[in-house]
């Protein structure tokens, strides 16, 4: 099992950026997808996810409104989208996977499978 991120970097506030999470090694809809962020001295936290079987996604209060998670099967890749974003946004972003057949994604507890991260950073 593996997951990869990638599409972070340095954006100014206001602005978007789309992270992706490319998968291998397991059949992508028997999961959930999560993404966490966990920004200099503070605690990881749960971001969104999204059960890839039907879609059904969840989004913590912070970023609902701003953020959307979305997946293509053909690539087996997950993005998490996010527009208007805030200097409270910089983090580490990380995605992970659990088995999610016909459990909701969230509460975000119990994913065992990580990938690296990748740094968001918002600045001007």
């Amino acid at each position: 099992l593996q997951l990869v991120e990638s599409g972070g970097g340095l954006v100014q506030p206001g602005g978007s950026v789309r992270l992706s999470c490319t998968v291998s090694g397991f059949l992508l809809n028997n999961y959930a997808i999560g993404w966490f962020r966990q920004a200099p001295g503070k605690e990881r936290e749960g971001v969104s996810c999204i059960r890839r079987r039907d879609g059904s996604a969840y989004y913590a209060d912070a970023v609902k409104g701003r953020f959307s998670i979305s997946g293509d099967s053909a690539s087996n890749t997950t993005y998490l989208q996010m527009n208007s974003l805030e200097p409270e946004d910089t983090a580490v972003y990380y995605c992970a996977a659990r088995p999610a057949l016909f459990q909701p994604c969230a509460p975000m507890e119990d994913y065992r499978t990580w990938g690296r991260g990748t740094q968001v950073t918002v600045s001007p």
